[in-house]
């Protein structure tokens, strides 16, 4: 029974995590199309407080799910593979926030079409997590 409210809480983080992962990039799609001024700085603190807020749910996602493979001991190469797109979700996650800090110091060298492509980076390993926890290819 602990196992499926520890599982239940382990997706419930995803979820939560994966939201800020999608919305963060595109505040800052809007940031690359807007000219410094009130619209400007609102992008920013729109921005600086999502990130803020979404950090912890990820470090609970990952601590969880560290917790279900550790502690249950869950594994495969599916979970080998899945763990590989996790860390790389961690280094997207940390480059959010040094492209907030870009935007803040006005050092943003991205434009707006490439921050569209970058939103679209966790849609895709979203479903490839999804994939690899549902069906176990290997």
């Amino acid at each position: 029974m602990a196992y499926l409210y520890l599982k239940a809480f382990h997706i419930f983080f995803v979820v939560a995590w994966f939201a800020g992962l999608f919305y963060l990039p595109r505040i800052y799609v809007n940031l690359a199309m807007a000219q410094p001024g009130a619209e400007y700085d609102r992008l920013l603190l729109m921005a600086h407080k999502l990130l803020r807020f979404m950090t912890p749910l990820g470090v609970l996602a990952v601590l969880l799910g560290l917790w279900l493979m550790f502690g249950y001991g869950i594994g495969g190469g599916w979970l080998h593979a899945k763990l590989t797109l996790v860390a790389g979700l961690i280094g997207y996650h940390g480059y959010c926030g040094k492209l907030l800090a870009d935007f803040r110091s006005g050092h943003n060298l991205r434009s707006h079409v490439w921050f569209r492509v970058f939103n679209e980076l966790p849609v895709l390993v979203l479903l490839a997590v999804v994939i690899l926890v549902v069906v176990k290819p290997f």
